[in-house]
């Protein structure tokens, strides 16, 4: 059985991506995160070397993310709690607002996501993402 500290951080983490598929943007964004968290995208088709977000680097990333994709989802295949770290299997899909090297614009990604959060006073404080995007 969950404990009252490890549903409440699954309840901010699936908020968190419900602003995220409804377009969050900077405060509204920013209220998910702590000061100093770090993400870590591992090494996937999009980004082949990885990435490594603070706080702005994560708020860009969303305002450019929302001229690329539209229409994006989560959807949650599993999640566990423990303590202050959520962990997600989902699956996440994206139409293309305009054309991304070689991916047109109206395509759809998909990918099969991972996604390990880490939680302090109900803030994100770090997030580790693999990201297995299928062929397009």
């Amino acid at each position: 059985m969950a404990s009252l500290r490890e549903a409440e951080n699954t309840a901010v983490v699936l908020r968190f991506l419900r602003a995220v598929e409804e377009g969050a943007t900077g405060a509204t964004l920013s209220q998910f995160y702590a000061d100093g968290v770090i993400q870590e995208e591992l090494p996937n088709r999009l980004f082949p070397d990885g990435v490594r977000r603070d706080l702005a680097g994560l708020l860009e990333s969303a305002e450019r993310g929302q001229q690329v994709v539209r229409d994006q989802k989560y959807q949650v295949r599993s999640i566990v709690a423990a303590e202050d770290q959520v962990a997600l299997e989902m699956i996440w899909t994206g139409t293309l607002k305009v054309a991304v090297g070689p991916i047109p614009a109206g395509h759809t990604l998909r990918a099969h996501l991972a996604m390990f959060v880490v939680l302090h006073d109900g803030k994100i404080v770090g997030q580790r993402n693999y990201d297995c995007y299928e062929p397009w």
